[in-house]
């Protein structure tokens, strides 16, 4: 999401935060994909993302997951993770004037690498997600606001193109978009050709991107279609957030968040979806 202060509630350190899974009250059937269970997780450590580990695991991220070594540079948001042959690759961003954005790559044996964007010219400063094409070669990553395009880089560390210890990292073709999308926060890719996105629009629409081609470096046009309105469901009242989207490929479940409002906004819910009948 875009960079803004912390809510006053998330103050309360996540005492609302729940971990235990719970089957919706009815199996709501959404186009391709069926509500299947929901979950939380504490905003302040997990209401930025997620990411499915190869042991079937969730690594979740927020704003308490910023390295201080990383927010001291000026990385001072952090967006939804994925995770690639076992490397996590993380989006940063810095304050408004930034002229750069960074993506961290975490090796499965803990060695960290920073690869800086710098912006190019009308690019905004904004760094929501990170997601790895299925073949590792392809990162694509996302703006804020009203948006008609997808950024794509080659993988930090995976391609051979990029530097084996961190460095400049240029943009490669980017995914042009049939219609405008607005705030979105997270997507991943369910095949080489799809991607699910989370848009944090008025109707917190589950978005979907189709390739005509699996990415390769050179400029394509995804076709955009909404599968669906991400449930808003809380004791509270006020704004949800949408925010991550993870899609793990072993089980075929798709995950996405939302942030509850006003106090609740401590927890975040996880709302899990199987492919639909």
């Amino acid at each position: 999401m875009t960079f803004k202060p912390l809510r006053v509630a998330v103050a309360l350190a996540g005492a609302f935060a729940l971990t235990a899974a719970v089957a919706p009250t009815a199996s709501a059937s959404t186009g391709s994909w069926t509500e299947s269970a929901t979950s939380y997780t504490g905003s302040l450590t997990g209401g930025e993302g997620l990411a499915s580990r190869a042991d079937g695991s969730l690594l979740f991220r927020g704003l308490a997951s910023i390295p201080v070594a990383l927010r001291v540079k000026g990385w001072n948001h952090i967006g939804d993770p994925d995770i690639a042959q076992g490397d996590t690759f993380d989006a940063y961003q810095g304050g408004d004037g930034a002229t750069s954005k960074m993506y961290a790559v975490t090796t499965s044996d803990g060695r960290r690498y920073e690869y800086v964007h710098q912006l190019d010219p009308g690019e905004k400063l904004n760094n929501s997600f990170a997601t790895v094409s299925p073949d590792t070669q392809w990162l694509v990553s996302g703006e804020w606001g009203d948006q008609d395009r997808l950024q794509v880089f080659p993988t930090p560390l995976l391609n051979p193109a990029t530097p084996r210890t961190g460095g400049a990292l240029a943009q490669a073709g980017q995914i042009t978009l049939d219609r405008t999308v607005t705030d979105i926060q997270a997507c991943d890719f369910v095949s080489g050709t799809r991607l699910v996105c989370v848009s944090d629009d008025a109707g917190k629409d589950l978005l979907q991107v189709d390739l005509p081609h699996a990415l390769d470096g050179t400029a394509v046009t995804g076709t955009v279609t909404t599968l669906l309105q991400l449930p808003t469901r809380s004791i509270c009242s006020g704004t949800f957030e949408a925010e991550g989207v993870d899609y793990a490929a072993d089980s075929g479940t798709l995950r996405a968040e939302v942030v509850q409002p006003g106090v609740c906004a401590v927890s975040t819910t996880v709302y899990s979806y199987s492919p639909g009948a």
